[in-house]
């Protein structure tokens, strides 16, 4: 299967702090799929690193204050784009991420909270029918 994933969860330093979340079963992961890396974030044109954001009802804000949300879209888009032009059947996401979260995203007060939602990118796949599923259900698709 053609999976599109979250670059940082295959080490890729793309995350907001220039970090990666490398994921011990990426490796397994790549073994049994074809996966097509993206960030999302990178791809709406925001910098590596660049401030922490976090979903903000239909908005994406970064700590001190900016409206993000249009850059959030686009890269939104251009995954999506990607994923349909390169055949991916599905999408393995960073979880709790303004942009790849599924299911639950930081609340926008920058306090660790979380509140039931999907990131940007997340919501626009799911919208077109592309399964996503987060990082913790990897074991899930290696079965």
């Amino acid at each position: 299967m053609r999976l599109l994933i979250s670059a940082c969860l295959l080490g890729c330093r793309c995350r907001y702090d220039g970090a990666s979340k490398a994921h011990p079963l990426a490796e397994e992961l790549a073994r049994r799929h074809t996966l097509i890396p993206v960030c999302p974030e990178q791809l709406g044109g925001l910098p590596t690193p660049r401030p922490p954001a976090e979903r903000r009802g239909g908005l994406v804000v970064t700590r001190d204050g900016h409206d993000v949300t249009a850059q959030y879209r686009r890269g939104a888009e251009e995954a999506l784009a990607l994923c349909r032009g390169l055949g991916c059947e599905a999408a393995v996401l960073k979880e709790r991420s303004p942009s790849c979260g599924r299911g639950a995203v930081y609340d926008g007060t920058f306090s660790g909270a979380l509140v039931p939602g999907d990131g940007v990118a997340a919501e626009l796949l799911s919208a077109h029918g592309i399964p996503v599923y987060g990082e913790s259900q990897i074991e899930e698709l290696l079965r």
